[in-house]
């Protein structure tokens, strides 16, 4: 009786028959609520863990069983989505569009617009950097040009001399020049940072208005599931230059004692963009901006200068909980359905659903040179034993599976898709970035953007090892047990 209520033995029937009562009804509640609005899976791995482990089951499960924000947060959400979509209604030319672009390519442009993206917009420059240090004076030289603001939000910060510590030192020399300088970051993410507290202090002195991301603070009653979290990595000076891609404001060892011992580096990817795309990443961070400090900025952007100083045509996709639909993983399936030639896809995190494994797998058995970038091990454990568990399925269908070299963390999130749409930013291919995440995106249209990723992987295959099916087959009977039990865990998610 022990094992099925959770009371001891010699404890009172009565006790016994209310908490075996009690037991059944949660049990048969739950196979009512727990299904609701959450995949199959999903699903089915929440209740075996309730079902298995009742109490701790359940105590998850109210923990991190919901991916919704607060009714008051995705009330506001939705009403600044509503307003960035009718203000922008008129931007939305087909014609924007390149005409070498293919029907599916349009059809992409449109899903995104409906589910929420902004419109399609030429006449973009865009140059990638692969370089750490590079990136970050890239970064110290746009916000030391500033006139009028710089907006700059991460989802892990943390100061050191060479790297990032430039960067914030020219955040601090805006503001003594009279630049007005906003800074978000996300809390959990960087909270456990070596340094965090001396950093918030250094920015506050410095006069840098800086607020943090989806903050835990049930005192303040502000409390959500506490690993939905704002992912986005966004800078735009005086609306005239923009950065966005993977990297964070840390150095390339995130300031682990361990990184440095091993000598593990992050491998990143930031893009430097101008043009009519800058106006649409301001209009992310202001959104993001205004639902954590209540501020409204819409009208103090420089927006719509007519600049088009390229030829660049791109689409900023954000996505996360305040966009219920997943959009994201919905354009990278449609892309990838969509192939013809080749699909090109780097991803830390590829721990995809079974809609986005179907893609890829169908793609590769019907022909399409699938070729797909991962760390050879990545930085969590748990999330790279769930990521090894697709392993089979992808070299069963044909997919060309590339691990880069240890220790190194393959960082950059992107997808080309034959020589017609490229795709990088800040979302991963896993679960976690399509429902808890909220990340941002660039959908760029034409061969010249889908040759500039495809240069980069270039460069990532030549540092990478191809697995093979009978390299895979050898591993261990316990490798596959641990890699089952994560992939369990990741579809609870």
């Amino acid at each position: 009786m022990f094992l099925w209520t959770g009371v001891p033995d010699g404890w009172p029937s009565v006790v016994v028959g209310i908490a075996f009562a009690v037991d059944i009804l949660v049990r048969v509640l739950m196979l009512g609520i727990v299904p609701g609005r959450r995949r199959p899976t999903t699903a089915m791995a929440w209740l075996l863990a309730i079902f298995f482990i009742p109490y701790v089951g359940l105590l998850a499960f109210l923990l991190f069983g919901s991916n919704r924000l607060s009714a008051n947060r995705l009330k506001r959400q939705a009403s600044i989505n509503q307003a960035i979509m009718k203000s922008t209604t008129d931007h939305f030319d087909p014609k924007d569009v390149p005409t070498s672009a293919k029907e599916w390519v349009h059809s992409a442009v449109v899903l995104n617009r409906m589910l929420g993206a902004f419109p399609p917009v030429p006449g973009n420059t865009l140059e990638l950097s692969t370089d750490y240090k590079t990136s970050m004076r890239q970064l110290v030289e746009a916000i030391d040009s500033a006139e009028n603001y710089a907006h700059v939000q991460f989802y892990i910060v943390g100061s050191d001399p060479d790297y990032a510590g430039p960067v914030f030192d020219a955040m601090i020399r805006a503001v003594g020049r009279g630049v007005k300088v906003r800074f978000l970051y996300d809390q959990i993410g960087s909270w456990r940072i070596p340094g965090y507290r001396k950093l918030k202090r250094q920015l506050t002195r410095g006069g840098v208005d800086w607020h943090v991301m989806l903050p835990i603070a049930p005192l303040r009653w502000r409390w959500r599931r506490p690993d939905l979290r704002n992912h986005r990595k966004i800078v735009v000076v005086d609306g005239r230059v923009a950065f966005t891609g993977s990297q964070n404001l840390i150095e390339p060892g995130y300031k682990r004692k361990k990184s440095a011992k091993i000598g593990r580096e992050w491998v990143e990817i930031l893009g430097r963009v101008q043009g009519p795309l800058v106006d649409h990443l301001d209009l992310v961070f202001a959104t993001d901006w205004m639902l954590e400090t209540g501020e409204n900025l819409f009208g103090s952007l420089e927006l719509d200068t007519g600049h088009r100083p390229g030829r660049v045509t791109g689409q900023v996709v954000p996505s996360g909980p305040g966009f219920p639909t997943e959009n994201n993983l919905r354009l990278f399936n449609t892309l990838i359905y969509n192939a013809q030639s080749q699909i090109r896809l780097t991803s830390p995190y590829l721990v995809p659903d079974d809609s986005l494994l179907y893609a890829l797998t169908t793609a590769a058995q019907r022909g399409v040179n699938v070729e797909v970038y991962v760390s050879a091990r990545g930085d969590h454990a748990l999330t790279n034993h769930a990521q090894q568990s697709y392993y089979e399925d992808l070299l069963n269908a044909g997919v060309k599976l590339y691990r880069y070299r240890d220790p190194m963390v393959l960082h950059t999130k992107c997808i080309t898709v034959d020589d017609q749409a490229a795709i990088f930013g800040s979302s991963n291919f896993d679960i976690r970035s399509f429902s808890l995440n909220a990340e941002v995106s660039l959908m760029l249209m034409g061969s010249a953007p889908v040759m500039a990723l495809n240069k980069v992987m270039d460069g990532y295959r030549e540092d990478c090892t191809q697995l093979t099916q009978e390299v895979w087959a050898q591993r261990s009977r316990t490798q596959k047990w641990l890699d089952n039990i994560a992939r369990l865990s990741s579809v609870m998610q």
